[in-house]
């Protein structure tokens, strides 16, 4: 409801107005014929509906717009056209060859026929000559000292105390791998331990990381890389099992193991070698050789597993008597094996070195029965043929030259180094290099009469018998605190280096001075008149 006020009659203003107005109107009040004061009034609701929306509703229009289709096109220029310019400086001038004049021809033949017998005499003799057999020419630079490149090392297992028990280098060269073990006294059966390996052409080399690391139940004792694949690596323990890892794969990387069974080696395998099948060589057994006295060859099968292919035992009573040899201890039949090496003349040849301090020469053709008790799956043969003049103490490492078929050199815990002929029972020369063990030797890959040693009191000692065969060239701190250095292995690919590693648990990459990896002259011959020396 709304209310609205009700207006006075209209009136002139005059005398009375302007009273009325000058009083406020408060006079005559309520009196006749005057007007009252304002008064409200109700009055009922008025509306007034909009027309507006109404209409614009009934206006409103859609309208739409379309621009006129676009045309694409598309087009390609190939040039059809080439010219090539060049500009010179000067004009070159027209070679003339110089004309020989006719009367000098005469001259001229007559000369070549005088001295034509001469010049085939001297070309006959250059032909039959032999001052450069086996010499290469070699263009790299010229390293006069033996230099440390690389210190390696895992700081967890040398947290552990732990040895660098065994080193390997890869089939191309640039990868280093150690095992690391303990070789002092103790029962390292469930010793946790590891295998690691080095990228060395990797940028960004960290010499406490390596580029691989394997966690292994037991300590390793040895290591040895596949001949071809260059990230599978096999391995020896202490437990007496054999593994084979890739390194390439580090989430999973062991691809093979023999496993505890019957067939397994009880005591430490101290050497692994790979060897191709007679067969099929493009693919590889493991050989195992440990102081239980079996030599045992493996192939990777299915599951997982190492399956036993051949093995063979040396036995006491089997031996070649062809030199004296100590008693063994009351009631000992097996002959504990250390150290193999495989001949580069012959696939079937290979060397053992035994704890009792005697080297033999064995064949992998050998059909004779082992005389054992021994539990396997195979039958075992006796591979032993000729034994050696033994050393005065066990044998830690043997190694065939890749020269002659004939010499082969052992080192031992009596400090001493033999050099042997496979025609002869005692050794060419015995050299004294260290009053402590001498735990590995080898020969060098590139020089005939170069080889290394590993000693006990922390040196690699490297020897050019063409320099002196009684002492080393140059011998080379390795441990500043006289550890052990227990193993050592020269890169057939990368000739000038030489890995080493110690007790400390660092593997240190030598690079060899020029005179290391150069071949002398004559030095093929030399080596040919050492082995017939030691035949006489």
């Amino acid at each position: 409801m709304a209310t609205r006020a009700q207006p006075a009659p209209f009136r002139r203003a005059g005398s009375a107005g302007a009273e009325a107005l000058a009083t406020g109107g408060a006079a005559s009040a309520g009196g006749p014929g005057r007007p009252g004061p304002l008064q409200d009034e109700t009055l009922g609701v008025a509306s007034v509906p909009s027309q507006w929306r109404g209409v614009q509703g009934i206006r409103r229009e859609t309208k739409s717009c379309q621009t006129a289709s676009i045309a694409t096109a598309e087009a390609s220029v190939q040039t059809r056209k080439h010219a090539d310019a060049e500009v010179q400086t000067e004009v070159p001038a027209p070679v003339s060859a110089r004309t020989v004049a006719q009367h000098d021809s005469p001259r001229l033949a007559a000369f070549l026929r005088r001295v034509e017998a001469m010049v085939i005499r001297e070309l006959n003799k250059n032909w039959q000559s032999h001052a450069f057999d086996g010499f290469e020419v070699n263009w790299t630079e010229q390293q006069p000292t033996v230099t440390c490149l690389h210190t390696l090392g895992y700081p967890p297992a040398q947290g552990q105390g732990l040895h660098v028990t065994s080193v390997s280098w890869n089939t191309t060269g640039s990868v280093v791998a150690c095992a690391y073990g303990r070789l002092d006294d103790g029962d390292w059966s469930t010793l946790k331990s590891f295998v690691c390996a080095w990228n060395l052409d990797r940028r960004g080399l960290n010499p406490q990381q390596p580029s691989a690391v394997v966690e292994v139940p037991s300590a390793v004792m040895c290591l040895a890389f596949h001949p071809t694949q260059p990230s599978r690596v096999a391995g020896g323990l202490y437990s007496g099992e054999v593994l084979v890892w890739d390194v390439s794969h580090p989430e999973d990387p062991l691809l093979w193991r023999t496993g505890l069974t019957d067939d397994t080696h009880t005591d430490p395998v101290y050497q692994v070698v790979w060897l191709p099948e007679p067969r099929h060589s493009h693919r590889f057994q493991v050989l195992s050789v440990a102081t239980d006295g079996k030599v045992l060859l493996w192939q990777g099968g299915g599951a997982g597993q190492l399956q036993l292919t051949e093995g063979f035992a040396l036995v006491v009573q089997q031996l070649p008597r062809n030199t004296k040899l100590k008693k063994p201890p009351r009631g000992e039949t097996e002959v504990g094996a250390t150290a193999v090496a495989f001949s580069g003349f012959d696939p079937s040849l290979f060397v053992l070195g035994t704890e009792g301090g005697f080297p033999l020469k064995c064949s992998l053709a050998a059909e004779e029965a082992a005389l054992t008790r021994m539990p396997s799956s195979v039958p075992l043969r006796a591979p032993a043929r000729f034994t050696f003049s033994p050393h005065g103490g066990p044998i830690y490492s043997v190694s065939c030259s890749p020269f002659h078929r004939n010499l082969f050199l052992s080192a031992g815990t009596d400090g001493h180094i033999h050099l042997y002929s496979m025609l002869q029972a005692q050794p060419l020369a015995s050299l004294q290099l260290s009053h402590k063990y001498l735990f590995a030797v080898r020969w060098s890959p590139v020089r005939p009469l170069v080889f290394a040693a590993a000693s006990g009191e922390g040196d690699v000692q490297l020897f050019d018998l063409q320099k002196s065969s009684q002492k080393p060239t140059v011998s080379i701190k390795q441990t500043q605190d006289d550890s052990p250095v227990y193993c050592l292995e020269f890169n057939r690919q990368q000739t000038q280096l030489l890995a080493a590693g110690d007790a400390k648990g660092t593997v240190k990459v030598w690079q060899l001075s020029t005179e290391f990896t150069e071949q002398g002259p004559r030095e093929t011959e030399d080596l040919e008149q050492l082995a017939a020396e030691v035949a006489t």
